[in-house]
């Protein structure tokens, strides 16, 4: 068994909630065992927050070196009734410099009754000497039928109803994320009348619906710039943030270059699977090479909005570039046809030459 433990990956997949899991299998009254419960004593201390012998440190306020130095003189005092002292470090990585150094000598020399368990949103920002120290544990986004699932069991457990649709939203918007869909839920269900639509989420995040997203793509296929803009006017007059409208914009050409290069709707990360068919269709009027170009104007149009307050001026102007492409499908297909021509041609003249 190791004494210090790295669990990493994005926020809200249970880094810190799976630590003191660990811990209560630990400390458990009957041995380490895989398989704790919250009946004891001690699992019940360690969950509000009260077991003397569970300490859990938030690293980015308690960052400096005096907070290591006041830990390294205490983890020398042996657990007050449990197995081991176990100390938690949420957001490892905001310790100093000069933390990690204090903290590196402990973990050369540790004592046999303490355990840690780091966790981290960014490992690349804790230095290696503490990395090779660890035994590491990286945490995968949950899969957002999970998430669905565990949103529909708190919704029913509050005797409210809900759509398929209206959760299927809020985990694409919590991005693997279990802790960032339950707050979404919560904030949405506070003005739902006990009903939760599609609507609602929409209403809340401030987004546009996947019909209004395919129409402004249709607009800007057929190379009509009124209609598009006035796409734009009608979303933004229902409450769509322009900001969020073009991060939206992202995701729905990333899907759309996803149909565009064969994948079937599984792997379609933003759009609802029911808009596969359509989304087939546009890449067809369109190509590829034309989608992966609009996926890159729409991504630099999104670090320019990040340092603007117009954000609604810079897609309007992006949404007008997109309309004015040349159809770079075609162009690629006419140069590759060009060059298979031209070499054809040269290997014929070589074969005509007297030797």
């Amino acid at each position: 068994m190791g004494h210090a433990y790295l669990f990493t990956g994005a926020r809200g997949v249970g880094k810190t909630s799976t630590a003191r899991i660990f811990a209560k299998a630990l400390n458990h009254p009957d041995g380490p065992t895989a398989n704790p419960d919250n009946e004891s004593d001690v699992a019940q201390a360690i969950d509000s927050g009260e077991d003397v012998d569970v300490i859990e440190i938030d690293g980015a306020s308690n960052r400096g070196i005096d907070e290591i130095r006041s830990l390294r003189a205490n983890v020398g005092v042996r657990p007050s009734r449990s197995r081991y002292k176990i100390y938690i470090i949420d957001e490892v990585h905001m310790l100093t410099g000069a933390a990690f150094n204090a903290l590196l000598k402990t973990l050369e020399e540790p004592p046999e009754h303490v355990k840690f368990i780091f966790c981290t949103t960014d490992p690349e920002k804790i230095p290696i000497t503490v990395l090779s120290r660890c035994q590491r544990f990286d945490f995968a986004p949950v899969e957002s039928d999970k998430i669905v699932q565990r949103l529909r069991e708190i919704v029913e457990a509050e005797d409210n109803t809900v759509e398929d649709e209206a959760l299927e939203l809020l985990a694409r918007r919590a991005a693997g994320s279990m802790r960032d869909s339950q707050s979404l839920l919560e904030q949405v269900l506070s003005f739902s009348d006990g009903h939760l639509t599609a609507d609602h989420v929409h209403t809340m995040l401030g987004t546009a619906d996947d019909q209004r997203l395919h129409r402004l793509a249709e607009a800007m296929a057929d190379r009509n710039a009124s209609a598009a803009l006035s796409q734009i006017d009608e979303a933004i007059a229902a409450g769509v943030d322009a900001g969020r409208l073009a991060e939206q914009m992202l995701g729905y050409f990333r899907d759309l270059m996803a149909v565009a290069v064969g994948c079937e709707a599984s792997l379609m990360r933003y759009a609802a699977a029911s808009m596969h068919g359509s989304l087939g269709e546009l890449a067809g009027r369109w190509g590829l090479q034309t989608v992966l170009a609009i996926v890159g104007l729409v991504d630099e149009t999104l670090v320019r909005i990040r340092h603007s307050v117009h954000a609604r001026v810079l897609l309007e102007a992006t949404v007008i570039q997109v309309c004015h492409l040349p159809d770079l499908q075609a162009i690629s297909d006419l140069t590759a046809a060009a060059s298979g021509a031209g070499g054809g041609k040269s290997a014929g003249e070589k074969k005509s030459e007297p030797r």
